[in-house]
């Protein structure tokens, strides 16, 4: 019989540090697996147009703006990773005809990513089936799927119910 991780981590905290330190840690282990498990998944769904979730994450971003763009700096900020992080995402989708780069015409500094008519076609079609798989979460069901994003969203600082809001 195979033990779950998950439990034999909780039991061996509880003995070593009792019941209360123990909760937090199993549930913060379980999101941290979860995330695991789902970004390993939805990756696989991506795979056939070459695409990570964070790279899709950058597509769907580029998609949803008035002009298809935005300065790398931004894009960083809104997918929440270091300026680098992004700039790499952005490489590969560039190499893959999805996104081009261009300098900005308000602030000759910054450098712009625009997606192309390819990356709105693949952001499209890669949505349908991460939607008809409801991202990974097709199990939980909607009323789970929508406690688990409130619980989860009062994690975020910047978050109207957030840690610091």
């Amino acid at each position: 019989m195979t033990r779950d991780p998950l439990s034999e981590a909780r039991r061996h905290w509880t003995d070593r540090w009792g019941p209360e330190p123990a909760r937090p840690m199993h549930a913060v282990t379980a999101v941290m697996r979860a995330q695991q498990v789902l970004l390993a998944h939805l990756n696989e769904l991506l795979k056939p147009w070459g695409l990570t979730f964070p790279r899709y994450e950058a597509l769907m971003l580029l998609s949803f703006t008035r002009t298809g763009a935005l300065p790398i700096g931004k894009i960083g900020d809104r997918l929440q990773v270091h300026r680098t992080s992004a700039s790499s995402i952005l490489a590969r989708l560039e190499a893959d005809g999805l996104v081009v780069r261009e300098p900005s015409d308000r602030d000759g500094r910054a450098t712009l990513a625009r997606i192309t008519d390819a990356g709105r076609r693949v952001a499209l079609e890669a949505t349908e089936v991460l939607n008809a798989d409801a991202f990974g979460l097709g199990a939980l069901g909607p009323g789970a799927q929508e406690e688990i994003g409130a619980l989860l969203s009062r994690l975020d600082p910047d978050h109207p119910s957030g840690a610091a809001g």
